[in-house]
C-alpha cells in the first residue's frame, strides 16, 4: 500500500476514518471548554491542566487491569458503545450545578474507558489494512488528528468566547453520538482477535510478554516519556495565555500535521528509523525559550516547530508493530496508547504543580529540558544495545 488513494479505496477505511475524525473534534472541543471552565472557576493552572489531561492519569489502571479486552471484544460493538459513553460523560460535565469533585470523577471514569478504546481502535486498523499499510494508515489518522484538532480548538475557542464553555461541551457530546452512528452503520461485524474472556490475569500475562523484550521496552519508553513531558508544556497553554490558548493549541496541531506528512509520505523508508530521536529532540527544544515569555507570534511559531517532532511516534510505532505478534497487536498498541496517555496526564499534573510554584513559562521550560534529557539518555541506551547486538552477532559468527 503506497498512496493515500489506496487507503481510501480499502473497504471500511473511510467510515472508520470519519468516525475517528468526529471523535477527535469532540475531544478537543470538550477539553478546551472544560479547561477554560475550571480555570475561570478556580484560577488554578494545576486544576485547569488536570481537568484537560487528567483522564489520562487513570490509563495506567486500564493498562493494568482491563487491556486484555482490546483483543477480546467485538471491535464494532466496542467502538459504538464507547463514544456513546463519552457523549453521556461530556454532557454531564456541562451540568451547571456539578461540583468540582464530581467533575473530576467524570473525567477519571472517562479515562478508564479510553484505556481500552485505543487498543480496540488501533488493533482494528491493523486488520482493516495490513501490516505493510499500518504506518501509512496511522500517518493519515495522525494528520486527520492534527486537522481536526485545529478545527476543534478553533470552534471550541469561538464557542467559549461567544457563548460559554457549557455550550461547547454539549456540542462535543453531540459529535460523539455522530461518531457512534458512523461506526455502527459503516463497519462490518468482526469477531474478537483473541478467544477467551477479558481478565486481569490475561492482561498481566500479555503485558509481561510485551515488556520482556528489551527492544520493545525501549520503543515503549521512547513513545511515552519525551512525548508526555512535552504534553505537560501544552497543558499550560490556558494559564500561559488565557485569551489565546486556542491559537496555541491550533498551532500545535498544525505542527503535528506537518510532522506526520514528513514522516508518512516525504521521508524515504530507509531514512525514517534514523530520525526517530532527532525528531524527539525537536519536540522539546523550541519550548526552552519560553523562560523569556515570548510574545504570542513567537510563541505560536515555537509551538508549531516543536510539534513537528511528534512525527517521531510514527517511526516508533512502525517498529513496535514489526516487533509484535499479530495476535497481540491490539494489546501492544493499546499498551502504547494507555502508557502514553498516562504519562501525558502525569506530566500535566507535574507541569501544573511547577506552574503553581513558579510560573507557567518557567514550568514549560523545565518540562522541555526534562524531555530533551530523557531523549539523550534513550539515544545512548539505543547505541549501547546496537553495539551489544553487533558484538553478539560477531561472536556467534566467529
Amino acid at each position: 500500500m503506497r498512496s493515500y488513494r489506496d487507503l481510501f479505496r480499502t473497504p471500511e477505511f473511510t467510515p472508520f476514518f470519519l468516525a475517528a475524525s468526529a471523535q477527535t473534534v469532540a475531544q478537543t472541543m470538550g477539553g478546551l471548554a472544560l479547561g477554560t471552565l475550571v480555570y475561570r472557576a478556580t484560577e488554578s493552572p494545576l486544576l485547569s491542566a488536570v481537568s484537560m489531561f487528567g483522564s489520562s492519569l487513570v490509563q495506567v489502571l486500564g493498562a493494568t487491569f482491563l487491556l486484555s479486552a482490546a483483543d477480546r471484544l467485538p471491535p464494532r460493538a466496542a467502538l459504538t458503545a464507547l463514544p456513546l459513553l463519552f457523549a453521556a460523560a461530556t454532557a454531564a460535565l456541562a451540568l451547571p450545578g456539578l461540583p468540582l469533585w464530581g467533575l473530576f470523577a467524570v473525567v477519571l471514569a472517562k479515562g478508564l474507558a479510553e484505556s481500552v478504546g485505543g487498543g480496540v481502535r488501533w488493533g482494528l486498523l491493523n486488520e482493516v489494512l495490513s501490516k505493510d499499510g499500518y504506518l501509512l494508515g496511522r500517518s493519515v489518522f495522525n494528520m486527520m488528528s492534527g486537522l481536526m484538532q485545529i478545527a476543534g480548538y478553533a470552534t471550541g475557542g469561538a464557542l467559549v468566547a461567544l457563548l460559554s464553555p457549557r455550550p461547547a461541551l454539549l456540542a462535543a457530546a453531540a459529535l460523539y453520538v455522530v461518531a457512534a452512528v458512523v461506526v455502527r452503520f459503516g463497519l462490518t461485524r468482526r469477531p474478537p482477535r483473541t478467544t477467551g474472556r477479558p481478565s486481569v490475569s490475561a492482561t498481566w500475562r500479555a503485558n509481561a510478554l510485551l515488556w520482556s523484550s528489551p527492544p520493545r521496552r525501549q520503543v515503549y519508553l521512547a513513545l511515552w516519556i519525551p512525548n508526555g513531558l512535552v504534553v505537560g508544556c501544552e497543558s499550560l497553554y490556558v494559564s500561559y495565555a488565557p485569551d489565546s490558548a486556542g491559537t496555541l493549541f491550533a498551532c500545535a496541531a498544525l505542527g503535528m500535521l506537518a510532522g506526520d506528512v514528513l514522516v508518512g509520505r516525504v521521508l524515504p523508508p530507509p531514512l525514517r528509523p534514523r530520525l526517530g530521536f532527532p525528531l524527539l529532540l525537536l519536540l522539546a527544544v523550541p519550548y526552552v525559550p519560553f523562560l523569556l515569555h515570548p510574545a504570542l507570534p513567537l510563541a505560536a511559531a515555537a509551538v508549531t516547530l516543536a510539534s513537528v517532532g511528534f512525527g517521531a511516534s510514527l517511526v516508533q510505532q512502525e517498529r513496535l508493530v514489526a516487533l509484535t505478534p499479530d495476535e497481540l497487536s491490539g494489546h501492544a498498541l493499546g499498551l502504547h496508547s494507555a502508557g502514553m496517555l498516562t504519562t501525558q496526564g502525569a506530566a500535566a499534573a507535574l507541569a501544573g504543580s511547577l506552574a503553581q510554584l513558579t510560573s507557567p513559562a518557567q514550568a514549560m521550560t523545565m518540562m522541555a529540558v526534562g524531555s530533551a534529557g530523557v531523549t539523550v539518555l534513550l539515544m545512548r541506551a539505543g547505541k549501547r544495545e546496537e553495539l551489544r547486538t553487533v558484538s553478539c552477532a560477531t561472536g556467534s559468527g566467529g
